[in-house]
């Protein structure tokens, strides 16, 4: 248990605060762009967002059949100019917007032997698929750091990772997904601060952005598939995938609603449950940027022997 003292200095930070933050951690930030798969062919340019800034992956040489490092560009759209990009040993993409952010190790440094487990050029690419969703980014990315809604929410997801047994491990800037803690390496689910997921299980991996737009209330979702079969096969684990993810589409867009109606601002959180959504209040905290959690805005208060935190959702862009 944490101290009152420390508990007491977590302070609500004004909207011109929360946004100015916002900016800061979209700019130091690490992005998922995937696995080298995506980047086959030399000169086609794969475009993203990263912190509502355009910017695409193009493969600029190389003979092999996917990119190394040297092999591929991310380049800004709206300045022309080369971002900072790493690949890992295992063949996934990352970059950042800022020559300021730092380095890849600084920011991860415990990510890439947890990402050994997997050999991502072993996953061709296999479809992406985006749209908009009536609800704030932070809301959809509170959701995906808990899974107390997955008994009722994914009836088929929770058949093959139980819920009752399912853990939420913080690191610095990500967080990892553990469905059976008996089974660590029975599947890989990572979130990546503060809006990339990544999902390996089904032979096949998913990973998704959630993208904020000029609407505070509107969030722009964006799925790449990955996946070691094509034809039935694919088509069966993306059927599966896609039914987890409009399940939780629907969840977000109620409690989006709920949210701006007034109808409920703050609730308990759950330490061990919810884990992924406190780890602001822990001694190690999410982030080294700066505030560990800007998904929502935390304040936190120890009554008795009673370890209460409390989630104020916001929904400031």
């Amino acid at each position: 248990m944490q101290s009152v003292s420390k508990l007491r200095r977590l302070q609500f930070p004004t909207r011109s605060n929360v946004r100015t933050y916002a900016h800061v951690a979209g700019l130091l930030s690490w992005y998922l762009v995937g696995p080298v798969t995506r980047f086959c062919d030399i000169g086609v340019k794969i475009e993203y967002e990263i912190a509502q800034q355009p910017i695409y992956v193009v493969r600029c040489s190389g003979e092999r059949p996917f990119p190394g490092q040297d092999e591929i560009q991310v380049i800004c759209v709206k300045t022309e100019r080369p971002l900072k990009h790493h690949v890992t040993p295992t063949g996934l993409a990352f970059a950042t917007l800022s020559d300021e952010a730092p380095s890849f190790h600084e920011y991860f440094p415990d990510l890439e032997p947890l990402l050994q487990r997997v050999n991502f050029s072993k996953l061709p690419y296999r479809h992406s698929i985006k749209y908009e969703g009536r609800f704030n980014w932070k809301t959809m990315v509170d959701g995906y750091q808990e899974c107390l809604h997955c008994q009722y929410t994914h009836p088929s997801f929770s058949v093959y990772y139980p819920p009752t047994s399912y853990a939420v491990h913080n690191h610095q800037n990500f967080s990892q997904h553990i469905a059976d803690p008996e089974k660590p390496d029975d599947g890989l689910f990572l979130y990546f601060f503060p809006n990339c997921t990544l999902n390996v299980y089904g032979g096949g991996m998913s990973s998704f952005r959630v993208c904020p737009t000029d609407d505070p209330n509107v969030t722009r979702m964006e799925f790449d598939y990955y996946h070691m079969e094509s034809g039935e096969k694919f088509d069966e684990y993306f059927k599966f995938v896609r039914q987890v993810a409009m399940e939780d589409y629907e969840l977000c867009e109620k409690a989006q609603s709920n949210l701006t109606k007034g109808i409920y601002s703050e609730g308990i959180l759950n330490p061990e449950k919810e884990s992924g959504v406190s780890c602001v209040a822990s001694d190690k905290p999410l982030a080294r940027i700066g505030p560990a959690h800007t998904l929502s805005v935390i304040h936190a208060q120890v009554t008795g022997k009673e370890h209460h935190i409390w989630k104020v959702n916001t929904i400031l862009e």
